[in-house]
């Protein structure tokens, strides 16, 4: 089986899974147009609301979509799968590889749609700056990439489903995806701004601004990325080892 065959293949499983559809298209949709159609005009911590709503459901459904490879990883392992897919000639680098390109293949769609919902509402940004926040929440997801690996590589199926959706929502809670900051200083704010998904959610603010994360944000993400990507192949590897 061809690199582009596989990675076909994946895709397709993906977006068979109705579920997933929802998650990461429908609701963030619905939400949008739910809560920023009455707030066209209002402001955010200095944001245009539509502009930071836009950009936090787009993360929302996103950060579902990179997860989404741990479920099928587990559903693999308990199908034995995995284990036949270690007699063949496909590598499992590749493999590797092919999940996580169709993870952000997929949170692609969610990012398109809440744009274009957003222009709908008057959100307008450069062709640059468009793509500069883009680039922001595609690097940011990184370290939900490698949850989706880790945990889909420790949990069985029954368990991975409410870990994984319990996960997102709490990352997205504290990182303020849902329109309100539970805290704006002092220790909580500390421990939100300590987290991936509260930069991912001020990708846009910073794309209309400055265009970037300040230093504090990338280390953030770097930090994250660096203790959960090794973690996530170690879990792969005691994985095949006991396939």
């Amino acid at each position: 089986m061809s690199r582009a065959t596989h990675l076909r293949y994946e895709i397709l499983r993906t977006f068979r899974n109705r579920q997933f559809l929802f998650l990461t298209l429908a609701l963030p949709l619905v939400l949008f147009y739910g809560v920023a159609s009455g707030n066209r005009h209002a402001t955010f911590n200095g944001t245009r609301f539509p502009l930071y709503f836009m950009t936090a459901m787009a993360v929302y459904g996103a950060m579902f979509a990179v997860v989404s490879p741990g479920a099928r990883i587990a559903r693999d392992r308990a199908g034995g799968w995995t284990r036949q897919m270690l007699i063949t000639p496909l590598r499992a680098r590749t493999d590797f590889a092919t999940k996580v390109v169709s993870a952000y293949l997929v949170a692609l769609p969610t990012l398109a749609l809440l744009y274009l919902a957003g222009a709908s509402l008057g959100v307008r940004l450069g062709a640059t700056r468009w793509l500069e926040m883009t680039g922001l929440i595609l690097v940011g997801l990184v370290p939900f990439v490698a949850i989706g690996f880790l945990l889909g590589n420790l949990l069985s199926v029954d368990a991975l489903t409410p870990a994984l959706g319990g996960i997102v929502v709490l990352f997205a809670l504290f990182g303020g995806v849902f329109g309100f900051q539970l805290a704006k200083s002092g220790p909580l704010f500390q421990f939100m701004k300590g987290l991936p998904s509260y930069w991912l959610v001020q990708a846009g603010k910073t794309a209309a601004g400055s265009g970037s994360w300040p230093a504090e944000g990338w280390i953030v993400i770097a930090v994250w990325a660096v203790v959960l990507v090794p973690l996530a192949a170690l879990a792969y590897r005691r994985a095949a080892s006991r396939a």
